[in-house]
């Protein structure tokens, strides 16, 4: 089933809301839709902030997606941009898990690229405020746990710039990887933290430390491994990697394969 625009999801049902907009999809972006799908995202997360800016939309990245220098602007969309590209060659999926979804920048996109959208994070105060400018669809379900989704239920996990967060990595995974379908896909992105990541940071102004990472992309993808069969997707840029992409299949499927 596809939707030609967003549907009121009320994260918070109390209190007048103002008019808000609704992200378009076209079944297939390009260049002019998806520069349309960032303004109106960056529009949004500008105005939660000028309302009043605070600690968890640093740690939800509303000010890398709306921030008004030119490079560090490209390096977060291109992060983007990619992954939609790659979920959209993959036609229509069922269900899908956006991890650690943050300012939900994926989730107006994803809810017309799939029937049904899980979309979980610790906090989801950031969202309540940005769904006071953008609406999000009925097939968007919020979450704070992963608990309540079915095992082999999920055709594809994204957890973009999240995982360098998390402690206990391995048990996550181990856990992500129950809840994919046999021939589901996991997409992975973050940060390389190295020395000229961590200089880009410097120069970008403190909301940008890093200070709460617990690991780099490198890590990740090697703990991923244990519990996937990993290929590289992207890094970004060549010569001097900031970011990496990869994905991950289901290891029993690739051997049968």
């Amino acid at each position: 089933m596809r939707r030609s625009g967003l549907i009121i999801y009320k994260i918070a049902s109390s209190g007048y809301r103002p008019p808000r907009k609704f992200i378009h999809v076209e079944k297939k972006m390009n260049k002019n839709d998806f520069k349309n799908y960032k303004a109106q995202f960056v529009d949004a997360t500008r105005k939660v902030l000028e309302a009043e800016h605070t600690e968890n939309l640093d740690e939800a990245a509303f000010p890398a997606y709306s921030n008004p220098n030119p490079l560090m602007n490209f390096l977060f969309w291109e992060r983007i941009t990619r992954v939609m590209k790659d979920v959209e060659k993959k036609g229509n999926l069922g269900s899908v898990l956006d991890f650690g979804c943050g300012s939900g920048v994926m989730l107006p996109f994803l809810s017309q690229k799939a029937d049904e959208v899980h979309a979980i994070d610790i906090d989801l105060e950031p969202l309540r405020r940005l769904e006071e400018h953008i609406s999000f669809a009925e097939n968007v379900h919020f979450l704070d746990t992963h608990k309540n989704i079915k095992k082999s239920s999920l055709d594809l996990i994204i957890a973009l710039d999240v995982l360098e967060h998390v402690d206990d990595l391995d048990a996550i995974f181990a856990k992500l990887a129950s809840l994919l379908k046999p021939g589901g896909e996991i997409i992975v992105s973050g940060p390389t933290e190295n020395i000229f990541y961590k200089l880009g940071r410097f120069l970008a102004g403190p909301i940008y430390s890093g200070d709460y990472h617990v690991r780099n992309i490198y890590d990740i993808q090697n703990i991923a491994s244990k519990h996937f069969s990993v290929e590289r997707m992207a890094t970004l840029f060549f010569p001097i990697p900031f970011f990496v992409i990869f994905k991950g299949h289901d290891k029993k499927r690739v051997r049968r394969t």
